[in-house]
């Protein structure tokens, strides 16, 4: 048992926690232990992420399976984990399940990714251009889990950080726990960002319409 690793999950799962992104016990995280062969800590099924117990991960393999013996039950997302693993130079993998990321992926779902430009937090990902720009790819919400790891997978090219599942949550990863939370944090503040955006430009967009909002006309 990697006490260093598991602590370092454990503390970035006390911290996405704080900011209420695991709702009904959902999402999902992991820490990489070892390459080869791959080895990795991944969230337990089922369990409240708000709480710190000594169940709250277990070491699995390359296929999602259980190294040692336990009655635990890796996530059900854990094998977009080892895609993850298997495909980039990760260190560790944070999935989450948040209002904004869900809106953003069912917004731009049927172009199959959104791109965000001229905001400070795409430094987050080491773009330092003034024109330069962060696509995030958007993946169909498959209910069997061997497919939409695969689907996931599909479309992880070098530059890829993260991959939005539409109307489900976003799997983003980073070489250690801190540039992965990192990137997290960053590409929610721009999903936040954006949809707040777009519905203050309706907003303003009514008032010069002169559009009624129930019983209150705005003119």
């Amino acid at each position: 048992m990697s006490i260093d690793k598991w602590n370092e999950l454990a503390d970035i799962k006390d911290e996405l926690a704080a900011r209420d992104w695991f709702p009904g016990t959902s999402g999902n995280l992991s820490i990489k232990v070892n390459n080869e062969p791959l080895s990795f800590y991944v969230t337990a099924s089922g369990v409240d992420k708000r709480k710190r117990t000594e169940k709250d991960f277990l070491l699995v393999d390359q296929w999602g399976q259980s190294i040692e013996q336990t009655s635990l039950k890796p996530s059900a997302e854990t094998l977009l984990h080892a895609q993850v693993y298997r495909l980039t130079d990760a260190g560790c993998s944070l999935h989450v399940h948040t209002i904004d990321n869900n809106l953003i992926s069912d917004m731009y779902g049927d172009t199959g990714a959104v791109t965000f430009r001229g905001n400070e937090l795409i430094k987050a990902f080491n773009i330092w251009e003034e024109d330069g720009e962060l696509t995030i790819p958007i993946v169909r919400n498959f209910g069997d889990i061997p497919k939409l790891s695969q689907a996931v997978a599909d479309v992880i090219k070098p530059e890829t950080r993260a991959v939005l599942i539409r109307n489900h949550g976003i799997t983003v990863w980073g070489r250690d726990g801190l540039e992965a939370k990192k990137h997290l944090e960053a590409l929610e503040f721009l999903f936040s960002f954006h949809v707040k955006q777009l519905l203050l430009t309706q907003h303003v967009q009514a008032i010069k319409g002169g559009m009624n909002y129930g019983n209150i006309e705005i003119s």
